[in-house]
């Protein structure tokens, strides 16, 4: 019988360091393209060089981070092309996913679809107005967590795995829209509702194109 290995501390200080990278990257605190330094990290975030270097390759395989051809890293960048490009994807994905959900759709995830934009509803009243960063980043998380939930119902895991990589890769986007005020959050409160409604009465084609329209409002990328 095979059994998985048990989480080593080595393993949590990964997570932990990945966790702070990955909000400041998000928040463009590590801007695109800069140098990521294993030193100059290990100052800032702690750790040691080997938990570093873990937590760099992390972040590249999670398409955060780039291993350069001198066997460095730099934050990924964030161009028009960059953000039309995970738009693309992320749509594609998550088209196939939620399709797949709706076509084979079961009462538990159909609820969990319902209590996941009553608790988006929620995280949306408490971003607007705020600058902080906490409620920021509990706020994306909450995005993160709807989204991944339209398409949980696939039963895909390595759907949901690249759909959670292209989410999280979209979230410097996400998070300038919401820093700059560019999300009508009337509009969008309204389009979860109906979003919901056509879930719930399978009509997927309805359902399909209110989700690109979420997607594509929240990253700044409505067609026009």
């Amino acid at each position: 019988m095979l059994f998985g290995k048990r989480p080593s501390d080595d393993d949590t200080v990964v997570a932990m360091l990945a966790a702070a990278l990955r909000r400041d990257i998000a928040f463009g605190h590590l801007h695109p393209d800069q140098k990521l330094k294993i030193e100059a990290l290990r100052q800032r975030y702690g750790g040691s060089n080997h938990s570093m270097r873990e937590t760099l390759r992390v972040l590249a395989a999670e398409g955060l981070v780039e291993a350069t051809s001198q066997r460095g890293f730099r934050v990924m960048s964030a161009t028009e092309q960059d953000l039309d490009d995970i738009l693309f994807l992320r749509l594609e994905i998550e088209r196939l996913g939620l399709s797949r959900s709706m076509a084979e759709a079961t009462v538990a995830w159909e609820g969990a679809v319902m209590a996941a934009f009553h608790a988006q509803r929620h995280a949306d009243k408490v971003v607007q107005g705020s600058l902080d960063d906490a409620d920021a980043l509990e706020w994306d998380e909450v995005c993160r967590v709807t989204s991944l939930t339209l398409v949980q119902g696939s039963r895909s895991p390595r759907l949901m795995d690249l759909a959670g990589k292209l989410f999280n890769q979209s979230r410097r986007f996400r998070l300038a829209q919401l820093r700059e005020g560019q999300i009508d959050f009337a509009a969008r409160d309204a389009r979860h509702k109906a979003l919901c409604d056509a879930i719930l009465a399978k009509d997927t084609a309805l359902a399909l194109e209110l989700h690109e329209e979420t997607v594509r409002s929240d990253l700044g990328r409505i067609r026009r």
